[in-house]
């Protein structure tokens, strides 16, 4: 059905057509706008899941392509497709659309059908970003989506809301406008919106270069990248649990997914001689970052700062191809690392979406999300403590859960580059457990903390959906990654056969 239809429009457009219906449900009739955001939810995932059905993994070629003219006169088409790259991010997107719609269920109490609408539309955006194969369309999408995230932090945040509303925004804004401002020049250049012609047009290095870091200034942002990550955490920590999970899910993979569809194949040459920062950055975010999340005493801090350095994995196997290249012929090893960048999104995806969830259970409870207030939480909450402790082994990297296989994939690829690479990416395994194991201790262990402690309430039928469908997405991603690889293996060759030729620095170089 889905090689028929507009599938990549419907999941498009169907969640923000049906976002806008849900802000016409006025505020006394939240029990349907409920309804109405569930059963959106589920639609758009059961396409997705007919879009990963027809979807051939045997080739690199774009699939599902939809072409129309949108402004004629600069020549910007509404264009989609969709790649290995770009299937397991939608799939990841529309997954966690319904279950944010579920946890929120019983929670938000005001103003429901702008928050379900917000979430709604907000994924329909994000999935533009995963799909546009045109540029202006791709940065339209790219920047919308932050209106939503911006009024859900705004309006069902914590007491520091508007700074961390406003500090997300300039942050994110700010760098994106760099990227427009290329975006802007490959258009004067090329004549032309598309991302797949602008892979094959000539640039000098010089050129590339600046175009690089125009890409780098809006990507690192949204991975984030240190030195430009302190937007995160606050953002999380005011964030709602919904709002949370979402960034830390999806919204951050597309720093990832743009440094995939932009600065590798369209500045190879940039990448290449850039590499070394690139991985100097994306190091010191694993090990910097990592311990700067062993000091923090509130929860949702900690796993914004886990967050952070365990997407520097992303940027690591991304960039250290070219590190191999360099010393090798490039084969598995630059693949392995390209895939392992992969694996780690999603992984990350579950893992992180898992934890904020945890923090919102037990704050919706305490109305605390210091680590202090807690203690012997197994003792009254042992459902809960059973998916916690999984999901912080897994963000510690236990074998046989997600957490191990991305970053292990990574690691292995390192050491084909250089030996410290991959000594100081291994370090987020001592790290990892360090913070995890130590929140879990103080949080789920030990004696009860106090009479709140000692009277809370085990998750109910709704959490344990929740949780437990997360919990088997880590181990079965942990313990059978081979579809997921399978999947964009065919992209992976492409994109390295692509960046390895040296061929577009011929024009003026």
């Amino acid at each position: 059905m889905a090689s028929n239809w507009p599938i990549l429009s419907i999941l498009i457009w169907l969640p923000i057509l049906g976002g806008l219906a849900i802000l016409t449900v006025g505020n006394q009739r939240a029990p349907l706008a409920r309804v109405m955001a569930l059963v959106i939810s589920i639609l758009v995932f059961v396409f997705s899941i007919f879009m990963l059905m027809a979807f051939d993994p045997s080739t690199a070629a774009m699939k599902f392509s939809e072409l129309s003219p949108w402004i004629a006169a600069f020549n910007v088409n509404y264009h989609l497709g969709v790649d290995g790259f770009s299937v397991p991010l939608i799939l990841l997107t529309t997954f966690f659309g319904v279950l944010v719609v579920i946890a929120g269920w019983e929670v938000i109490q005001e103003r429901v059908q702008q928050y379900m609408a917000a979430f709604l539309i907000m994924e329909g955006l994000m999935v533009g970003v995963f799909s546009a194969l045109d540029a202006l369309l791709f940065y339209v999408f790219f920047e919308a989506m932050l209106i939503p995230m911006f009024l859900l932090i705004g309006m069902w945040g914590g007491p520091r809301r508007v700074y961390a509303t406003i500090k997300f925004f300039l942050y994110t804004f700010l760098g994106s406008v760099f990227m427009l401002i290329g975006l802007i020049y490959l258009y004067i250049q090329s004549g032309t919106w598309s991302i797949l012609e602008w892979q094959d047009f000539p640039l000098t290095l010089e050129v590339q270069k600046w175009l690089f870091l125009g890409f780098l200034a809006a990507f690192s942002v949204k991975i984030p990248m240190w030195p430009v990550h302190t937007w995160l955490p606050d953002a999380h920590v005011e964030a709602p649990t919904g709002g949370s999970v979402i960034l830390a899910a999806i919204m951050l993979k597309i720093g990832g997914y743009g440094f995939i569809r932009f600065s590798l194949p369209i500045t190879p040459d940039a990448a290449a001689a850039l590499d070394w920062l690139i991985i100097a950055l994306s190091l010191i975010t694993v090990v910097y970052i990592g311990f700067v999340a062993l000091v923090q005493e509130d929860m949702k801090k900690l796993i914004a700062y886990s967050s952070i350095s365990h997407m520097g994995f992303v940027t690591l196997g991304l960039f250290i191809a070219f590190a191999i290249f360099q010393n090798s012929d490039g084969g598995e090893g630059a693949a392995l690392g390209v895939e392992g960048a992969m694996v780690q999104m999603i992984s990350h995806g579950f893992i992180s979406g898992a934890l904020f969830l945890c923090v919102g259970v037990l704050y919706d409870r305490l109305h605390s999300r210091m680590i202090v207030d807690y203690g012997g939480v197994a003792h009254t909450m042992p459902w809960f403590a059973a998916f916690a402790v999984l999901f912080f082994m897994a963000n510690s990297g236990l074998p046989g859960t997600s957490g191990f296989v991305g970053e292990f994939m990574v690691i292995l690829a390192a050491f084909q580059a250089n030996f410290w690479y991959a000594f100081l990416a291994s370090l987020t395994l001592i790290l990892g457990a360090a913070y995890s194991l130590w929140l879990v201790k103080r949080v789920i262990f030990g004696p009860v903390g106090s009479k709140k402690v000692a009277k809370l309430e085990d998750i109910n039928a709704r959490e344990a959906l929740v949780l437990g469908t997360l919990a088997v997405a880590v181990l079965l991603l942990g313990l059978w990654p081979e579809p997921l690889v399978n999947l964009m293996h065919a992209s992976v060759d492409q994109l390295l056969a692509h960046i390895q030729q040296p061929k577009f620095t011929m024009a003026g170089n």
